[in-house]
């Protein structure tokens, strides 16, 4: 069993700023990588962005350029800094892990309200 734990989340303005993280105890060992996604109220969770323990990033089209997945190994943290938040950016975010040497198990935090006003 992992533990995912995610903070930073809260109320921001348009354009403003904001940094999640999520620590994933054991994610240099046992992470397969650490994946961002978010559900906005009445839609479909999606992927935001994701990077692996050897640094390699992905993000979705709707963020790139304003979010950047980053990776502190030593405290197994991930971080997801949010720049020029938009008002269609609020949502429910939450981190995934996968484990396993086949990475076929997933572990899910709670997941921290991110809501950005007009």
């Amino acid at each position: 069993q992992v533990q995912l734990v995610e903070s930073g989340g809260g109320s921001v303005q348009a354009g403003g700023s904001l940094r999640l993280s999520c620590t994933v105890p054991g994610f240099a060992s046992k992470s397969c990588g650490v994946y961002w996604y978010r559900q906005a109220a009445g839609k479909q969770r999606e992927w935001v962005s994701s990077i692996s323990t050897d640094g390699r990033v992905s993000y979705a089209d709707s963020v790139k350029g304003r979010f950047t997945i980053s990776k502190d190994q030593a405290m197994d943290t991930v971080y997801l800094q949010m720049n020029s938040l938009k008002p269609e950016d609020t949502a429910m975010y939450s981190c995934k892990t996968k484990t396993g040497y086949k990475c076929q198990y997933d572990y899910w935090g709670q997941g921290t309200q991110v809501t950005v006003s007009s």
